[in-house]
C-alpha cells in the first residue's frame, strides 16, 4: 500500500465489524476518525479511502480496518483506478514507499496522535 497507509485492528479476536462488541464499537468510531484526521493533515490527499479486511485462506481471520490516503497521483500511477481496484493494483506491484520517508510519516503521525484529544 502507499505511503500514510494505517491499519487499525482489535487487539481481541474479532472477525467482522458486526462482531465488535458495544464498547469496542463506540471506541472505534472516534479512534476512526483521529486516525483519518492523522493522515489527512499529514499528506493532505484527495480521499481518505477506509475499507474492512479479514480475509483468511478459508473465510474470515482477523478483523483490519485500512486508512489510506489517495492522491490524483496515486490514481494515475495505477492507470485509474480506484477503489478496490486500486488496492489490488498496489498489492500487486510489489511496490514499497521510501523507507525514509516512512520513518519521516510515522514520527509526524505519532507526534499527532500524541498531540490530540481523544475523546
Amino acid at each position: 500500500m502507499n505511503l500514510g497507509t494505517l491499519v487499525l485492528s482489535p487487539r481481541d479476536h474479532v472477525t467482522a465489524i458486526a462482531h465488535l462488541t458495544a464498547e469496542a464499537a463506540a471506541e472505534l468510531g472516534p479512534l476512526l476518525r483521529r486516525t483519518a484526521q492523522v493522515v489527512e493533515s499529514i499528506l493532505e490527499p484527495e480521499q481518505t479511502y477506509v475499507s474492512s479486511w479479514a480475509h483468511g485462506d478459508h473465510g474470515r481471520k482477523h478483523l483490519h480496518i485500512v486508512v489510506q490516503p489517495v492522491t490524483s497521483a496515486t490514481v494515475a500511477e495505477y492507470d485509474g483506478a480506484r477503489s478496490e481496484q486500486l488496492q489490488a493494483k498496489m498489492l500487486l506491484s510489489g511496490k514499497e514507499s521510501d523507507h525514509a520517508a516512512i520513518a519521516q510519516f510515522c514520527v509526524s503521525a505519532a507526534e499527532r496522535f500524541s498531540t490530540t484529544r481523544r475523546p
